[in-house]
């Protein structure tokens, strides 16, 4: 467990519980903010406590369990509003499809769902559900929605799960769980393992315009890039975020720059990188744009239509070759040969870290595997969800920026 636990005493946090076999989970969360000195309030859904009792999280919490928005404990009744209102954060884990739709569309119709919608604190969830339940296009909508109404999302996992199915959708483990909400919990004070660091991340496609409204681009959804530069702030990295084009929410404490075409992104990122210690390239970015754009809407014409392309700079090419370069990273997305010309891509950058995948089974989805390429060798990391890829390469760019001391790193 980091050192982060450690400037936790007195922090407040209110856990809500939703209906899940991955209840049981909350009950060794909640040990572990008791443990670290957090104040934990407990309100549980009806549906929770179907699945682990009151008196279990109250004798974990050392506090009366809230289930009831008529609790006659709370003065004028108004447990929605005095439950909350001393909080430095609310957690719910497990979070259900049905509490995030529920909270995502503005409902107020139980006690958890009517103090989240009054809340003046931050607002964290933990989903836990059957993968297809992730992945069906309505959760996935309020997903995005709650991102961008500020909600941080915590996994998912990719897993076993009690229905016996597998894959994304499973609750990330109270180990986690714990670590991402006490970087939070900290504040701004925080000693994560990237803080002093600052971090410039490029995420998204590129668009090369041909006249006014047609243009070349890519189908990047930019969910990778924005997941990196949410777990280098989590890790409490000063982040600067250049992004294409997307429909994502800015990750909590990231700052974004938004740019639309190769050529854009290259000028931000050079205006910016001299300051930074840490550059993740991530973005599609095109490698042709059009010559000659057209002032005016070319018209639809008899036979083929031919477009004078012209190479774009190549921006992590360019930041490897400053004197006084960051520590680079470089992506790699290919369709085929992955191991042969990912680590061709790196030897030729001669940048010390590449995460390469396969295009066709991570662009516009929300899990991914990596294989990352550096000189001790290739270090696999299994499909998971693109948060939870994030956060272990951010783990690796830290566990390279170590000293050595003469210990041999060996591949995974």
């Amino acid at each position: 467990m980091s050192g982060i636990s450690a400037t936790l005493e007195g922090k407040r946090l209110l856990l809500g519980l939703t209906g899940g076999v991955a209840a049981y989970k909350a009950a060794e969360l909640t040990r572990l903010f008791v443990k670290a000195g957090v104040d934990v309030r407990v309100v549980m859904t009806d549906a929770a406590t179907r699945f682990i009792g009151t008196a279990t999280m109250q004798a974990l919490s050392g506090q009366p369990v809230f289930t009831d928005l008529w609790d006659a404990r709370i003065p004028d009744h108004m447990a929605h509003i005095e439950l909350s209102r001393d909080r430095d954060l609310i957690l719910v884990a497990p979070a259900t499809a049905d509490f995030m739709a529920r909270v995502a569309g503005g409902m107020a119709d139980d006690l958890l769902t009517t103090l989240c919608s009054a809340r003046r604190c931050p607002l964290l969830v933990a989903p836990a559900m059957n993968v297809e339940m992730w992945s069906n296009p309505a959760n996935l909508r309020n997903v995005e929605l709650l991102q961008r109404d500020g909600v941080t999302i915590l996994g998912p996992a990719v897993g076993d799960q009690a229905c016996g199915e597998t894959g994304l959708g499973r609750m990330l483990e109270p180990e986690q769980v714990f670590e991402l909400v006490a970087t939070q919990l900290a504040g701004p004070g925080r000693t994560g393992a990237l803080a002093g660091k600052k971090v410039l991340v490029t995420a998204g496609p590129t668009f090369e315009p041909i006249d006014p409204v047609r243009g070349i681009t890519n189908i990047s959804s930019g969910k990778m890039g924005y997941a990196v530069a949410q777990a280098a702030a989590e890790a409490g990295a000063e982040v600067l975020l250049i992004s294409g084009s997307t429909a994502l929410a800015v990750p909590r404490g990231v700052r974004r720059i938004d740019v639309q075409t190769a050529q854009d992104m290259h000028s931000a990122v050079m205006k910016n990188v001299a300051k930074q210690d840490i550059f993740i390239a991530v973005a599609a970015v095109a490698d042709y744009h059009v010559v000659g754009r057209k002032e005016h809407k070319i018209k639809r014409g008899k036979g083929n239509l031919t477009l004078d392309l012209a190479p774009n700079p190549d921006i992590l090419g360019a930041v490897a070759a400053l004197a006084k370069r960051p520590f680079c990273v470089g992506f790699a997305a290919e369709t085929e040969n992955l191991r042969e010309y990912a680590q061709a891509k790196r030897l030729k950058k001669n940048i010390p870290l590449l995460a390469a995948n396969l295009a066709q089974h991570a662009f516009g989805k929300d899990d991914n595997a990596l294989t990352l390429f550096d000189d001790s060798g290739e270090h696999i990391l299994p499909r998971a969800s693109k948060i939870d890829l994030a956060r272990q390469l951010v783990a690796h760019i830290v566990e390279m920026l170590q000293p050595k001391r003469g210990v041999t790193r060996k591949s995974r």
